[in-house]
């Protein structure tokens, strides 16, 4: 089996043009080399080729980026800018968002090697709409007053809370779907009138960069949004520990956050952290096997399976154990696979040759350990980073396979009697960000939700993160949620206001 690169023919000309200018950093509204000489380069996963080069930011270029946000931040045309007019803003930049959507999914299939259809109408579609819900809140950031007695004899008090933008947030994005998440740190900044200072992955970072300019030109005051190029340990490593930074939100490995965590308690920041998932996927003998087949393929095998929540770990109930597993391997075989520009792909190329390797790495490990390949397995010959869509059967429940998070197309099967068992190898794992059960009764399922440790559970339905609906994990996925009105919450600061009034 080969396939072929991307055909850049195929690019609409603002992709092209985005794509010959210099990169840089964003840093207020001027975009600007970094403090020292450095770079790297920026990787075509379909062919291996050089598509870029990025500036290597460094500690000098992320102090510059957070003086500039916390000036912006204190700045009274956006400190004191009505919420109303912070709503309008948004929108502009939703509709901006909105009219540039080819331009930004055809970067992440060239970035991250989705398909650009995937990044146009899912990814894009996501921002877009993440963007509008987030767009309502600025209105509505209200305290409370509150009758608090009389804690003096004869005095009276006026007492109330009011909500205040937390201050400068160190945004650190994830390779996987960057402009997704970008949005989902940038959207609550710009409701609850915080700055923000971006840190892109080095892998990925083109689809953010354009992002922030397209953010300039809806008119988004300069300072407001800042985005430094570099790597974790340099520049991500400089955003944690500086002193003005007031929150960081990081989206990535468990490791990564942890580190991050220890280090952000020495200013003790305001942390969320959105980290990593094995989530299960539980088949009830009553479900509907050829919806959950197509369902299931899709959550595992979307964006290669490079996704947090995709569902790599299945327990199918042992009546259908057979029949389940051979609807899931026929829908893997029937996925297109190829570069991201094509438009006949489904699943594209890994983001690059260490993590195809890695991959791999984690397939031959679950081979040596007894399990059985029902389909794919393999590299895939020709230019760029394929690997065949996977599923392993006869899996032992403690094998690095299933116990570790993959990020890659691979998923394994493993049979079940009753809900106990279910929910118990469900369980058993350090993760718990997100579950998926498959079953037409509406009583198991509520026996079931219940018993699942999982910051969300979906029911008859692959994951679609919404932006009204928190997003988050138990245990080792992470602390906090972005999205929804608990987002919010970790943008603002409340404070109480007690008046004496005699």
């Amino acid at each position: 089996m080969n396939v072929m690169a991307n055909d850049f023919n195929s690019l609409i000309p603002d992709t092209r043009r985005f794509l010959e200018q210099e990169m840089k950093h964003l840093i207020g509204d001027n975009w600007v080399k970094s403090s020292k000489s450095g770079s790297f380069p920026v990787i075509d996963p379909s062919s291996g080729s050089i598509l870029t080069e990025i500036p290597k930011g460094t500690s000098q270029d992320i102090d510059e980026a957070v003086q500039v946000a916390n000036a912006t931040l204190n700045d009274p045309l956006w400190r004191d800018m009505p919420p109303a007019s912070r709503e309008k803003l948004m929108h502009r930049f939703a509709d901006l968002i909105e009219g540039h959507a080819e331009e930004l999914g055809q970067l992440e299939a060239l970035d991250v090697g989705m398909p650009s259809v995937v990044g146009q109408f899912v990814e894009v579609g996501n921002v877009i709409e993440t963007l509008r819900y987030m767009a309502g809140w600025p209105t509505k950031l209200n305290g409370k007053t509150m009758d608090i007695g009389e804690p003096i004899p004869e005095k009276r008090f006026f007492a109330y809370t009011k909500r205040e933008p937390v201050g400068v947030v160190g945004a650190i994005i994830p390779w996987n779907v960057p402009l997704m998440i970008a949005m989902w740190k940038i959207a609550p900044t710009l409701a609850t009138g915080c700055t923000i200072v971006i840190k892109p992955s080095e892998v990925t970072p083109l689809a953010t960069l354009r992002l922030a300019e397209l953010a300039l030109d809806a008119g988004i005051p300069p300072g407001v949004i800042n985005v430094v190029n570099g790597l974790g340990n340099e520049a991500g490593q400089a955003l944690v520990e500086h002193p003005l930074v007031s929150k960081i939100s990081f989206t990535g490995s468990v490791a990564t956050g942890k580190l991050i965590n220890k280090t952000a308690t020495d200013t003790l920041k305001n942390v969320t952290l959105e980290l990593g998932g094995k989530s299960p996927v539980i088949v009830l003998d009553d479900a509907d096997l050829e919806k959950a087949s197509k369902g299931i393929s899709m959550g595992i095998f979307g964006n290669t399976g490079q996704v947090c929540v995709a569902g790599s770990r299945l327990y199918i109930q042992r009546r259908v154990f057979d029949e389940a597993v051979e609807r899931i391997s026929k829908e893997a075989r029937s996925l297109k696979v190829g570069p991201g520009l094509h438009p006949e792909t489904k699943i594209g190329p890994l983001v690059s040759k260490d993590h195809r390797d890695k991959v791999i790495s984690y397939i031959d490990a679950g081979l040596k350990s007894g399990a059985e390949t029902i389909t794919g397995g393999s590299v895939i010959d020709g230019p760029g980073y394929y690997i065949e869509p996977t599923v392993l059967s006869n899996v032992s429940q403690s094998s690095k396979v299933v116990q570790e998070e993959i990020f890659g197309p691979v998923i394994t099967a493993i049979p079940f009697d009753d809900l106990d068992e279910a929910a118990h190898l469900a369980n058993d794992t350090s993760y718990g960000l997100s579950s998926y059960i498959w079953s037409q009764n509406i009583q198991r399922v509520h026996q079931l939700v219940p018993k699942i440790r999982a910051g969300q559970v979906y029911v008859n339905s692959t994951p679609f993160p919404h932006p009204a609906m928190p997003m988050g994990g138990y245990k080792q996925s992470g602390i906090g949620r972005d999205l929804g009105e608990e987002a919010i919450n970790h943008y603002t600061e409340h404070k109480s206001v007690v008046i004496g009034i005699n």
